[in-house]
């Protein structure tokens, strides 16, 4: 494990899909990752806590973050009501050892969810001592027009008083923000990173980092320098993979890339 003042690299589950949770603590025991974030979606293992815990037992894997089911296709899971969403995200995270909930921002039409959600969120972060740290968003659009805002009370955590913050750099591509930008405005409240890349294209691509233009390199130096020591997480998208050694060589590759320009040596 690293340091406590350097970045921990993590694997997220998501990264693995369409295999499941289980094989993302798999490979990320074979490859040298040194933890796990799980995305909470519709792999039941991932709703399951007790099923968490012990695969990061038999791996040996430790579990630094669990990423709320707030995304579209998970709107149903661990019900509807997304604040106990939440309050379920925080106790898998107590159970499991975790430090930080991941959670996106409320879609425009979960009105009554947005009103109180900035009270809401550092509230739960007094009650649970878990991070939640609230991830940057990006506009809906269909084609390179500037597309319509979709989040409430924003798509920018660098614009709202968190506490906590997530820079997602293929979330950032879509949105054409600037990832070093948005890490200076954030300062310390930056707690967890989504490391991928984008094009600037209208789709959430989550790319291995350095295969896009969001300069994945120089953002990573940056917290170099600035003595960044929270989550490093590899959010890849490796669903076109033609097999297992494809997929194996874009981890590989991700986790690479992120040690060699956090300046991290290998454990």
């Amino acid at each position: 494990m690293p340091s406590p003042t350097t970045p921990l690299v993590a694997l997220s589950t998501a990264s693995v899909y369409p295999e499941s949770t289980a094989h993302a603590f798999a490979w990320a025991a074979s490859l040298g990752y040194d933890a796990v974030e799980v995305m909470v979606g519709i792999d039941a293992l991932s709703q399951q806590v007790d099923a968490v815990q012990k695969l990061a037992e038999h791996h040996q894997v430790p579990i630094c973050a669990v990423h709320a089911p707030c995304l579209l296709f998970t709107q149903r899971v661990w019900g509807t009501d997304p604040w106990g969403k939440l309050e379920r995200s925080a106790e898998m995270a107590q159970a499991v050892g975790a430090d930080v909930v991941v959670v996106h921002p409320p879609f425009r039409w979960q009105k009554d969810y947005a009103a109180g959600f900035v009270e809401g969120i550092a509230s739960l972060e007094a009650r649970t001592g878990i991070a939640f740290a609230v991830e940057n968003m990006y506009p809906w659009r269909a084609s390179s027009r500037r597309g319509m805002e979709m989040y409430l009370p924003g798509m920018d955590p660098s614009d709202e008083p968190y506490a906590n913050a997530t820079i997602d750099l293929s979330h950032a591509a879509i949105a054409r923000a600037d990832v070093v930008e948005m890490a200076q405005r954030l300062g310390d409240r930056l707690r967890h990173v989504h490391l991928t890349d984008g094009t600037g294209s209208a789709k959430d691509e989550h790319l291995v980092p350095g295969r896009g233009v969001m300069g994945a390199a120089g953002f990573l130096n940056h917290l170099a320098r600035t003595g960044f020591a929270g989550h490093v997480v590899l959010e890849i998208n490796t669903r076109r993979c033609a097999d297992r050694a494809e997929r194996e060589a874009d981890l590989v590759e991700s986790l690479e890339f992120a040690r060699a320009h956090l300046g991290v040596g290998t454990p």
